[in-house]
């Protein structure tokens, strides 16, 4: 079993809510079916780890939470994705709306060619926000909630590819906090960073659960366990097993999931 230490504040079942919830997912490239029949209940304010061999649709899975799939040649899906009780697949869905309260964060840092304010700002002004004392603010509190403010607060102006890669993968979350997100979808958000960055990721992960309903798809077995108190374990496009992250890394109840924490495969 895979050697991590497990130190989660304790959740009574009663308190749990479901912020998303998955409702036999299928989903298809062209003839190749790359979900099969996902279901789980994500709860809110809590993080919950996606993990799996590479292939097994831990990507696509985030992806779909957020319609990123939408125009992806020869992608169907079928299935539901409720955001609270909205089936964010019905038609009609303003699927912008969407996207704001279901931010992303990508496997690479992508800020935009402008400065660090300016990518802060960006999703604020296509909200018609463009009161300088409120993009002011917002841009603050968004760069401190993303543990990014000291670092940066003298460098407003300064290109944001100035920065460092973990800065600019915190500026990534800072610009995706701004417009007050409901749900945060981070997409290997360590994988490209070295590990005193990933350390840094790994503090603000802990601390926006409190605010925010994070979703991390991981490769890092360790960070899985580090940061999430829920985990879903995908294999060849199935879910394997969903549950409490403690409960999956010590007794696992399927014999793949206790193989694939051991090393057996993936």
């Amino acid at each position: 079993m895979v050697d991590v230490q497990l130190t989660h504040r304790e959740i009574k079942p009663e308190e749990l809510v479901a912020k998303v919830s998955i409702e036999k997912l299928d989903l298809w490239f062209d003839d190749t079916q790359v979900l099969k029949d996902v279901s789980c209940a994500i709860p809110e304010k809590a993080v919950t780890a996606i993990m799996g061999p590479s292939g097994c649709g831990k990507s696509t899975l985030l992806r779909a939470m957020n319609r990123m799939h939408d125009l992806t040649p020869g992608c169907r899906i079928r299935g539901k994705i409720r955001l609270d009780e909205m089936n964010i697949f019905e038609s009609g869905t303003d699927v912008y709306e969407l996207r704001r309260r279901v931010g992303m964060v990508f496997q690479r840092p992508n800020p935009f060619p402008k400065s660090v304010f300016e990518n802060v700002a960006y999703g604020l002004k296509i909200h018609g926000r463009h009161s300088r004392a409120v993009l002011d603010q917002a841009v603050e509190k968004a760069l401190r909630d993303a543990n990014l403010w000291d670092e940066v607060k003298d460098k407003l102006h300064r290109s944001a590819l100035d920065l460092s890669g973990g800065q600019q993968q915190r500026l990534c979350i800072a610009r995706a906090l701004a417009v007050e997100p409901e749900v945060l979808l981070l997409d290997e958000p360590a994988s490209a960073l070295d590990p005193i960055s990933t350390a840094k990721l790994e503090e603000l992960i802990e601390k926006l659960q409190d605010d925010y309903t994070v979703i991390i798809v991981t490769h890092n077995l360790q960070q899985a366990a580090r940061v999430s108190q829920y985990t879903a374990f995908l294999m060849l496009g199935e879910l394997v097993e969903f549950g409490v992250t403690d409960e999956v890394f010590t007794a696992p109840s399927d014999q793949r999931t206790e193989n694939y924490l051991r090393g057996i495969f993936g």
